[in-house]
């Protein structure tokens, strides 16, 4: 029988693109999401590309009484915790909402976890932890700084919260970079509901003629062009990342109860960078001008990989042109599909 692993928002940006390798990798994924940032629409995508349909509970994580019914019902060999917002922007603007749902939500799940004695988890964390970095390239190592945002705050209060209860509970906790891209057969992909608050998307709709022009935020920052710097990773090359770590927890490979690995490229490149990359690999031009700094971004941060490449045994596949193709072919399966 395959070992069922459980994916809260499963059906988000990168929830999804998880659940296909981890079906591919021979595990029976179960989707816990809530739709507040998904559609249910998603699993249409997902069956398109792997020929199944997997099993989805839509409820909130914060939800003592059905996560507890869906452990008696299934026998789940770990967890691949997603379900939280994201958005560095709205978390300045809304920190409660942000705080409520990313941290009492990891802490109802742990409590239902431990109550059903399931130890294995595998937590979506972000580079976000170190605040500005002194040190560049980002190792494991660096010393995590004060956030500059409640989202980067709540990633960081989650790592706390696991690395307490590391005396039942085994966790490998995912530093991503900036994941961009689509899944290359243009059936899953980023899909914000609303206007987006990340780089990618909002430049995909704004290149479609469905958003104004894309606003750089801040070209005056101590980077070559001015603009911030990241590091992109491709979100099939990070969805492998999780069965990696998956399959890691399972064989009981860790060194520690609480692990953390860098999930990004190891190259940073600023926004016009990827403005200009687009342009190139798609044959199209990106609307934008020039708009005054936003609060909480981070100056520059790239990751060093050497950890997750010898620890883990992951590298990154996929470089910049590859994400900005698969990022625009999806983006044109929507409009088509809108058509």
């Amino acid at each position: 029988m395959k070992e069922k692993i459980l994916v809260t928002g499963g059906l988000g940006f990168i929830g999804s693109h998880t659940v296909i390798s981890l079906f591919e990798a021979g595990f029976e994924p179960i989707i816990v999401d809530n739709l507040s940032n998904s559609n249910i629409y998603v699993l249409d995508g997902i069956e398109a590309v792997i020929g199944y349909r997997p099993e989805i509970h839509v409820f909130d994580v914060l939800d003592h009484v059905k996560l507890n019914e869906l452990f008696k019902i299934h026998t789940i060999s770990a967890i691949v915790h997603f379900a939280a917002f994201k958005a560095v922007g709205e978390s300045v603007q809304f920190p409660i909402k942000y705080y409520k749902n990313n941290v009492s939500g990891l802490v109802t799940l742990l409590e239902v976890m431990e109550k059903n004695e399931i130890q294995n988890i595998v937590f979506s964390s972000s580079c976000t932890v170190y605040g500005e970095p002194d040190i560049i390239p980002v190792s494991e190592n660096n010393k995590l700084k004060p956030a500059e945002s409640p989202y980067g705050a709540t990633k960081q209060m989650g790592e706390i919260i696991l690395k307490d209860n590391a005396h039942w509970c085994q966790s490998q906790c995912l530093r991503y970079f900036n994941p961009i891209g689509a899944h290359s057969s243009a059936k899953i992909g980023e899909l914000p509901l609303g206007v987006p608050n990340n780089l990618i998307p909002f430049l995909t709709q704004s290149v479609s003629g469905l958003r104004d022009e894309l606003t750089v935020y801040g070209n005056d920052y101590d980077t070559p062009d001015g603009t911030c710097i990241r590091d992109y990773i491709h979100v099939v090359d990070l969805a492998e990342a999780h069965v990696h770590s998956v399959k890691r927890l399972l064989k009981h490979q860790q060194l520690t109860a609480f692990e953390v690995f860098n999930i990004g490229t190891g190259t940073g490149s600023s926004v016009l960078e990827v403005i200009n990359t687009f342009e190139k690999v798609n044959g199209v031009s990106v609307p934008h001008k020039i708009g005054e700094r936003r609060s909480g971004d981070v100056v520059k941060v790239w990751a060093n990989t050497e950890k997750v490449n010898t620890v883990l045994g992951w590298v990154a596949k996929k470089n910049l042109e590859d994400m900005l193709k698969d990022a625009w072919n999806w983006q044109k399966s929507l409009n088509s599909i809108s058509k």
